[in-house]
């Protein structure tokens, strides 16, 4: 179940290029301008706060060299704008600005522009711009990440089916509790060593670098994740505390009440809400609008979802075949427990659908719509298995008990005084299963279900988290429209296969990517993440729902970048942008993108 669940989360992680929640809604100088003096400063405005790196800015001259700026800073106090001083005796030419910084949900997102002073530059010197993503540090952090979800909701709905569902024998739970409470300390860890180059774009060789992980413990993440590790030792001692009473209450009632205390239950809940926080406060919830409702309602459905998620795993393991099976009782009190859950996360995931949504659109028109739409689809086949196992659990209630019949006592075989022995009986075939045996069975291979497809559903939810919500590109779009009239650009970037093993990417802007004229700037980056000049790039458009296209940008190369001036997309929708890069003079490729253009 694990596997199949990492697989997923791989294949859905690999699917496109790293993003976050913080979207670039405008810069200053302008991408593409040319001034006549050099500016004192560059400043980058985002969609939300963001946090800011020591190398959070990277200005590299027309030769390729990099400019030696002042120390990078918020502008004027506002969170949500990233600023560095230049100096101020830059010459003439093209220069490009490189920049990193960390969303306020903990995600790092990077991107490069260019302006230029006087005149752009006839011909730029290879630029490398800075890494955009390590895969080998991106596919480390998202297993570890999808490690401490699993184990998060094995530790707490473990722990809550003990206490509310009540098993007459817990002993077998202790063994899932141990091993998630190891895993979330390991994959906790794993996260906090990884945090520096997770936010660098570098190898996990950088990961121990002292200077790198000081930066890290003093970073909002940082200072989360250890929250989260300072929280388990207490959910230890809470755990071992309630196994002893438990064992005692075995045999005395006192102690049976008192484990029932509102002090303990009271103490648990703290726990479990404290250890739900350190998600909530790092991921989507954290920012945007309505943040304290978001934030509930985050925690809500991550108990909610542990509840549900880790007390099936308990379930599962006190019905395993070779144990005694758990009473009728305890398997009504879970699927009692499992439906509130279960409505919790219905009312806090529609919240949270229509806060990261937006609209109706980008549903279909977002990477984060589409996978949403896949949770949807899981969570329904789960709560269609759930279904079939509340069936089983009512036919186990209901299933009469096994008792002799009434006026049936055994028959007496007579026994001689003396003499020789009696003939051995014929061996006892084995005792036909009774119905309730059969009924276990079939609920055991129904939870079974439920506990690999919820396997799924929380890796796609992983990858959910790391995805940019829909709402953010409407955020985008009102907070540059509301500037001077000023509308966003669109930017998309494709990789190419140049040979072999090598791979390139090709970074296209729109703007401002609406219906009617549109400027067009190309940049060809090569496997280095420098920039590379290729003999010849030509951009096409189709628009597949209206039969519409292919509509051709007039490219030409500006010494360093590619450039049409007018591009005339005459209707909104979800276009096809094809873009074939000629590497060299017999070899090109092709690669194709949707867009959406708003109208």
């Amino acid at each position: 179940m694990l596997l199949g669940a990492l697989l997923v989360l791989l294949l859905l992680g690999g699917a496109g290029p790293a993003s976050a929640h913080a979207a670039l809604t405008s810069t200053d100088p302008g991408d593409g301008t040319v001034l006549r003096r050099a500016p004192a400063r560059v400043t980058l405005t985002f969609s939300e706060s963001v946090g800011l790196r020591d190398d959070s800015f990277r200005v590299l001259d027309p030769d390729g060299h990099r400019v030696r700026t002042g120390e990078s800073g918020h502008a004027d106090g506002r969170s949500e704008t990233a600023r560095v001083t230049l100096p101020g005796e830059l010459g003439e030419g093209t220069y490009t600005v490189a920049w990193r910084v960390v969303s306020a949900d903990s995600h790092p997102v990077s991107g490069a522009f260019t302006f230029s002073v006087g005149k752009p530059s006839q011909a730029t010197a290879p630029v490398d711009t800075g890494p955009a993503e390590d895969p080998l540090t991106a596919a480390l952090h998202k297993i570890a990440r999808y490690l401490s979800y699993l184990a998060a909701a094995l530790l707490v709905g473990t722990a809550a089916f003990a206490a509310l569902c009540r098993p007459p024998d817990p002993a077998p739970l202790r063994r899932p509790l141990v091993a998630a409470w190891w895993t979330l300390l390991a994959s906790t860890v794993a996260l906090l060593v990884l945090r520096a180059p997770y936010e660098a774009g570098t190898g996990p060789s950088t990961a121990l670098d002292p200077t790198a992980l000081g930066d890290t413990l003093v970073s909002r993440p940082g200072v989360l994740l250890l929250v989260r590790l300072a929280l388990l030792p207490p959910i230890a001692l809470y755990l071992a505390r309630t196994a002893r009473t438990t064992r005692t209450a075995r045999t005395t009632r006192a102690a049976r009440l008192g484990r029932r205390t509102p002090l303990a239950a009271a103490v648990g809940v703290a726990l479990a809400v404290g250890l739900a926080l350190t998600w909530a406060a790092a991921e989507h919830a954290s920012a945007g609008a309505q943040v304290p409702v978001a934030m509930t309602s985050a925690v809500l459905h991550l108990l909610a979802t542990a509840v549900w998620l880790g007390g099936l795993a308990a379930l599962l393991t006190l019905l395993r075949a070779g144990r005694p099976a758990p009473p009728a009782a305890v398997v009504a009190r879970f699927s009692r427990t499992a439906f509130a859950a279960v409505t919790v996360l219905v009312v806090t995931g529609v919240y949270q659908s229509w806060r990261g949504l937006g609209s109706w659109q980008a549903l279909t028109g977002s990477t984060y719509g589409r996978l949403l739409l896949a949770k949807v689809v899981l969570v329904a086949v789960l709560l269609g298995a759930a279904a079939v196992s509340r069936r089983w659990t009512s036919a186990l209630l209901s299933a009469p008990a096994a008792v002799p019949a009434p006026g049936r006592v055994p028959e007496r075989v007579p026994q001689p005084a003396g003499g020789p022995p009696p003939e051995e009986p014929p061996p006892a075939r084995p005792p036909a299963p009774d119905g309730a045996s059969a009924l276990r069975r079939g609920l055991r291979r129904s939870v079974l279900a439920e506990a690999v497809v919820a396997a799924v559903v929380l890796a796609v939810t992983t990858v959910l988290t790391a995805t940019p919500p829909g709402r953010t590109a409407e955020e985008t779009v009102r907070a540059a429209g509301a500037a001077d009239g000023v509308r966003p650009a669109s930017v998309t970037t494709i990789p190419f296969e140049i040979g072999g093993t090598a791979r390139g990417t090709v970074q296209i802007t729109l703007d401002p990517g609406r219906t009617g004229d549109n400027a067009v700037q190309a940049v060809v980056f090569g496997p280095d993440g420098s920039l590379a000049a290729v003999p010849e790039l030509r951009l096409a458009f189709t628009l597949p729902d209206k039969d519409l296209g292919p509509l051709q940008a007039e490219l030409v190369d500006r010494g360093g970048y590619w450039s049409a001036n007018t591009l005339t997309l005459p209707l909104p929708g979800v276009w096809t942008m094809k873009a074939t890069v000629r590497v060299s003079e017999v070899d090109q490729v092709s690669e194709e993108r949707r867009i959406r253009i708003l109208p």
